[in-house]
């Protein structure tokens, strides 16, 4: 990493993604550090950050639209009987220190904020690893403990109501090209086949390069996968699918999910040997 205030990952000596520690962003596109530039290790960007079709969508993070009615997402709030709606309801996720800074990796704090109450603190540990001279591995976990008195609860656009919207949860806001990306798991194919349901990796592969998405935890494995390619290209897993998500106060939710970037076009072989190097099982 850098000294700077954005650290910079590094494999085998390349710079393969920059972290945006406090990105300058209106509030209602609910401010928070994340991943962008990541490119793959030819230098192929595989992140958009404020892209026109969706500018709170920030390159490769952790977004909720829901916490307790509070939006971490960014955006209009999905409200039910009433849709879309703007609302003055944004939270942002503020850094407060780097407990670890290695040129492959860190482990930062964070809180998250609302109303000016913190709602949240989160470790965050993230870490970069080289796979083969084509392929590398980001491995990202978060741990959300509420720091609240009372019980968090976390929501989805779907569990307020709109079917097929669980998004919510680690994000990855994709290049978009002039053709849709190719999206499959190891036993389907296409987004309605692969919205919506459980897989132990879910695959995106662009032009010239291919995304493996794994659950690295029993646990992280069963939220079903966000995805969409056509409007625009963006996969996540689903904190929320089906019912609101409950933390009582200083319990802590964690999650781990390991993605490849690899140079290239992957079949389902080629992703299914990289998830086993990356996530060792």
């Amino acid at each position: 990493m850098t000294g700077d205030d954005n650290p910079v990952l590094r494999v085998a000596g390349r710079p393969v993604a920059r972290y945006l520690i406090r990105p300058e962003l209106p509030a209602r596109l609910s401010p928070r550090p994340c991943l962008h530039p990541v490119t793959t290790l030819a230098g192929t960007p595989v992140t958009e950050f404020r892209p026109a079709d969706h500018l709170h969508h920030l390159g490769v993070g952790v977004a909720v639209p829901d916490v307790e009615g509070h939006n971490f997402w960014g955006g209009r709030t999905y409200v039910r009987d009433r849709g879309p709606t703007e609302l003055d309801n944004h939270g942002a996720q503020r850094h407060t220190a780097f407990q670890l800074r290695d040129p492959d990796g860190f482990v930062e704090e964070l809180r998250w904020v609302a109303a000016g109450t913190e709602l949240l603190r989160e470790r965050r540990t993230v870490a970069a690893t080289e796979l083969t001279a084509t392929a590398w591995a980001l491995d990202f976990t978060f741990s959300l403990t509420n720091a609240t008195g009372a019980p968090l609860t976390f929501g989805s656009p779907a569990t307020n109501g709109r079917p097929g919207a669980a998004y919510g949860g680690f994000f990855w806001r994709a290049r978009k090209e002039d053709a849709a990306p190719r999206v499959f798991t190891a036993d389907r194919e296409g987004v309605p086949e692969v919205h919506g349901h459980r897989a132990d990796w879910l695959a995106l592969a662009g032009d010239t390069w291919t995304l493996v998405l794994a659950g690295a935890t029993e646990r992280t494995r069963r939220d079903p996968w966000f995805v969409r390619t056509e409007e625009y290209p963006g996969v996540g897993s689903s904190l929320a699918h089906d019912d609101r998500v409950a933390v009582a106060p200083g319990d802590t939710l964690v999650r781990r999910i390991v993605t490849v970037v690899a140079d290239g076009r992957l079949d389902g072989d080629a992703a299914a040997a990289l998830v086993r190097k990356a996530v060792g099982r």
